[in-house]
């Protein structure tokens, strides 16, 4: 054994070219030695942390499952009146009476309020004495006419006997055709006059605000003794709406995802004023006019919305969830195991160096024994939790791994 140790010593010796005659170099024994012995130890301890890391290393599970799968679509929007009217006056003067207030049912044609007709009525009445006097005014050149007319036969007749000069008979003519001319002029002046009675007559009646529309009075912007001027634009007196049983739901929908909506489809909605509650919906109609806001493109969406209950009012905001496409009984895995990625294991020759580069196509992993092997899958819809599995050699109650459980 003492032999060993000294050729030992003399090897090391030898390595650190310490001889006989250079025993001074003896202190370079701890500077090179001990970093030797250190590294070796701290490479051991790595190597078995990570042989121990490799050991314990877990992974989270969940079932392939069999179900229906509903696609959907989420967009916001307000409620909206099925149709919405904006009743004005046609015409100017002071409002003597308001008949309707808010939330009033109307029918078509019902009063909702009268403007003074003292002014159109006068303006009326004038225009009645003018289509009498034009009708007189026809009636007397009509009857100057059949004059003319006579007289100028007997001109003639005067002038064939050598009775009249032939000037004669030339006036005789002449008046007969200026009776004509006059009995023209009677008629297109009792036209005239027809036709401002009939303007009239409609001024007057507009001093009456009727219904266009049965529905509900969803506002009143008018008071009794306002003067209203219909001279430059049509002032609004009342707001109607049709009945709000029905109503429309108009919503902003992302144009990544007005490709999946189409005409009829299934929805539902909710409003804040009745948290918990679901109305049922459907499309109606797709705009085709993008909405641009914040660099942010969008299309309309209309949706129909019962209100048998008139829980719902026009301008409520409301959340909808269209149901863009729905399949039965389809393999479906989470989207967290398409997402999955083993990670690299460290080595012990240093820290871990992330993730494995991820292979082509998408996969899913299950467990074959405690390590990750991957099986290539085809995907198909997704609700954005759980993805359609087209194609692969899953089944329905396959683990697969969707993330590394923590270990303590």
């Amino acid at each position: 054994m003492s032999e060993d140790r000294s050729s030992s010593s003399t090897d090391i010796e030898k390595a650190l070219q310490i001889g006989a005659h250079s025993k001074k170099r003896w202190w370079l024994w701890p500077v090179v030695v001990v970093p030797l012995l250190a590294g070796g130890s701290i490479f051991g301890v790595r190597a078995a942390r990570a042989r121990r890391e490799a050991a314990v290393q877990s992974y989270e599970t969940a079932a392939v499952t069999r179900a229906d799968l509903s696609v959907t679509v989420v967009a916001t929007g307000t409620l909206e009146g099925l149709s919405t009217v904006e009743v004005g006056a046609e015409v100017s003067g002071r409002v003597t009476r308001v008949l309707v207030d808010y939330n009033d049912p109307v029918e078509v044609g019902q009063v909702l309020a009268i403007i003074d007709p003292e002014q159109p009525q006068a303006a009326f009445d004038e225009a009645s004495a003018n289509v009498v006097a034009a009708n007189a005014s026809i009636a007397q050149a009509k009857a100057t006419v059949e004059e003319s007319a006579s007289a100028l036969e007997r001109a003639k007749l005067q002038l064939a006997a050598g009775i009249v000069a032939t000037k004669d008979y030339e006036a005789a003519r002449a008046t007969a055709a200026r009776a004509k001319a006059a009995y023209a002029s009677a008629v297109a002046q009792a036209t005239v006059a027809r036709a401002g009675l009939k303007s009239s007559q409609s001024k007057l009646s507009k001093t009456k605000i009727v219904s266009p529309v049965k529905g509900i009075v969803l506002s009143r912007l008018i008071e009794p003794g306002q003067t209203v001027n219909a001279g430059f634009a049509t002032p609004i007196l009342f707001k109607l709406t049709e009945d709000l049983r029905k109503m429309s739901l108009e919503v902003r929908v992302d144009e990544a995802d007005v490709g999946r909506l189409a005409e009829g489809l299934d929805a539902t909605f909710t409003v804040d004023a009745y948290p918990g509650k679901v109305f049922s919906s459907k499309v109606r109609s797709i705009h085709n006019e993008p909405k641009t806001e914040n660099n942010v493109v969008s299309y309309e969406a209309v949706l129909t919305a019962q209100n048998m209950d008139l829980l719902l009012r026009p301008g409520m905001t409301a959340t909808a969830t269209i149901v863009a496409e729905k399949k039965e009984n389809v393999l479906l895995v989470p989207n967290a195991a398409l997402r999955f990625t083993p990670p690299v294991v460290s080595s012990g020759l240093g820290p871990p160096t992330g993730q494995l580069a991820p292979e082509e196509g998408p996969r899913v992993y299950v467990l074959a024994g405690n390590a990750p092997q991957s099986v290539p899958v085809t995907r198909g819809s997704t609700d954005g939790t759980s993805t359609e599995i087209l194609g692969g050699t899953l089944e329905a109650g396959t683990l697969v791994v969707i993330d590394l459980k923590e270990t303590k």
